[in-house]
């Protein structure tokens, strides 16, 4: 079955307005100033016809005074409508902007972490730069050209009918269905493929290029430099293509409304000129209806010039659409029950993953004042155990129980609050080290930070920076080594003072005399708390009161070597 590119253009397009909310009326204002704003325009050349009808001894009401008055008016209002509706229609889009980001940020702060875990970076950064970029030209250059487009021909088809022919009427009504409906949706059709992949291609180029430099220092070192520049070269290659079809399906769909719109402008006139001929319709109300029809076709040109930016505005739309409407693997619990952390029992906990299992059946318990240590082969399931215990993920059976409630009933806040871990890769911001650390406890005194970080062995090593604490450690630290971050973090989980921790490999990027000065912190913190540990190394697990080993989805505690 063919696989669907993308919701219909109409789709989005009624989606994306719904999202004008309260700024609607704003948009009304930039619809009818720029609907006056353009007949106004049109103003001067058919009050100029009606001088020119009124010479040839046809009956205009208005005075040669008024026309010239109406005509050298139509130029100014013309002028300050066009501000205003182009004031407007910007500042909806530029709100609308904000708004856009603020609502992408808060899907992907409801997505994490675990439906991000799959999604590329670089592509999430191309969606809230380029993709909202790209959405402006919908909000301020296509609902008001659409809407003016079809205010300005229905107030021609009614002056050209009343004034001059219905004939004449029905000519310009054909003309502008063909140009404004026709001609985009063939265009659209056409243009719809090239748009998608040329979006999808920018996503995947921006996403590959962003991990190139993320990673340069392992390309360097493994020497790789050529092979990854000639992957660069072939994926810029391939959207300088994808650029290029684009641009020539616009440049040819630009070129048939051109000529689609001369000929019915030679149909017009040649219509004029047989109702002239046959008696019904006279040589100067022919010249004002002929000049009013010609004079109409900009706002239906610039509704068939929409499909070009169209395609790349509809694949951007759709996307953030798709992330708007992805629901999180979990939602927040916000009605349920706080509690402060004395015990942990899981019992009968299964998982599935893409409805592969991964755990079946696990029971385990850790109490107050013990380690309690997790072992078991790369790809096990025990990373995914950790997270399942902070309900980043939703459990498919059994029951998480903190103090005998089950996860599913604890609030998210008293749980985050209670429950904290460490990770194997920590992700530092691109601020001072008091900065990181102070994510755990925004009130955390310095001597707090300090007793912390001698915890985590990393004291020293912060007091030896230049800046010591006030040190920035660069964008993702690229200013410290792997161990360095990992013991920050490390520092973060001690600073915030959780009543449960849960450490997956929390030495594997340290040495002998350090992972020895982390484990000796661990075992004078266990009185207090209780240690989940996970980790490969025998060294660390020597400090476990209780070891469960995880194999083939099974959990199942086993005595010390």
């Amino acid at each position: 079955m063919k696989a669907k590119l993308r919701r219909s253009g109409a789709e989005i397009m009624a989606r994306l307005i719904l999202l004008l909310g309260s700024l609607s009326y704003i948009m009304v204002l930039a619809v009818v100033n720029g609907a006056a704003g353009f007949l106004a325009a049109m103003g001067v050349t058919v009050f100029g016809a009606m001088g020119v009808a009124k010479a040839l001894g046809d009956a205009i009401a208005l005075s040669w005074g008024w026309i010239v008055a109406l005509t050298v008016g139509c130029g100014v209002i013309r002028g300050g409508l066009r501000y205003l509706e182009q004031y407007s229609n910007h500042y909806i889009a530029f709100r609308l902007l904000a708004v856009l980001r603020d609502k992408i940020f808060s899907a992907l702060r409801v997505l994490c972490p675990a439906k991000l875990e799959s999604k590329q970076k670089g592509s999430i950064i191309a969606m809230i730069t380029s993709d909202i970029e790209t959405l402006e030209v919908f909000y301020a250059h296509t609902i008001s050209p659409v809407c003016i487009a079809v205010l300005v021909s229905v107030a021609v088809l009614l002056f050209v009918g009343l004034f001059a022919s219905w004939y004449l009427a029905l000519v310009a009504l054909f003309g502008y269905l063909v140009v404004a409906v026709v001609v985009p949706l063939i265009s659209s059709a056409r243009l719809k493929k090239s748009g998608v992949v040329y979006r999808r291609e920018f996503a995947a180029f921006n996403a590959y290029f962003l991990d190139s430099i993320k990673g340069i220092r392992d390309i360097v070192l493994n020497n790789a430099g050529k092979e990854r520049e000639e992957e660069v070269n072939r994926r810029s290659d391939v959207l300088l293509n994808e650029t290029r079809k684009m641009k020539h399906g616009i440049t040819r769909a630009g070129a048939a409304t051109e000529l689609v719109v001369s000929l019915i402008i030679l149909l017009t006139l040649a219509a004029g000129i047989a109702l002239v001929s046959f008696d019904m319709l006279s040589l100067g109300k022919m010249i004002v209806g002929i000049v009013a029809v010609f004079s109409s076709f900009g706002p239906v040109l610039a509704v068939a010039a929409l499909p070009g930016n169209l395609t790349q505005t509809f694949a951007s739309g759709d996307r953030v659409l798709n992330l708007l409407a992805e629901t999180p693997e979990v939602s927040a619990i916000e009605d349920g029950k706080n509690f402060e952390y004395h015990n942990l029992a899981v019992d009968g906990l299964d998982f599935s993953y893409d409805r592969i299992p991964v755990l079946n059946d696990v029971c385990m318990h850790a109490e107050k004042g013990e380690i309690v240590g997790i072992v078991g082969e790369s790809g096990c399931g025990k990373s995914t155990f950790l997270k399942l215990l902070l309900r980043f993920w939703q459990k498919k059976g059994g029951t998480i129980g903190y103090n005998g409630v089950d996860i599913d009933r604890i609030n998210t806040s008293s749980l985050l609050d209670n429950v904290t871990m460490v990770s194997q890769t920590t992700w530092l911001f691109d601020e001072s080290i008091e900065d990181n650390l102070k994510i755990a406890k925004p009130d955390a005194t310095r001597e707090e930070m300090e007793s912390a970080c001698k915890m985590a062995s990393v004291h020293e090593f912060i007091m030896s920076l230049p800046q010591g604490y006030q040190t920035q450690v660069g964008a993702m630290g690229d200013n410290l080594s792997a161990g360095e971050k990992q013991r920050i973090g490390l520092a973060r989980a001690f600073l915030k003072g959780s009543q449960l921790i849960l450490l997956d490999e929390p030495t594997s990027n340290v040495d002998a005399i350090n992972e020895g000065i982390i484990l000796q912190s661990l075992a004078a913190q266990k009185s207090k708390k209780s240690i989940i540990l996970v980790s490969h190394r025998e060294s660390t697990m020597a400090i476990a009161d209780r070891i469960y080993k995880v194999e083939n989805g099974r959990m199942q505690e086993v005595t010390h070597a």
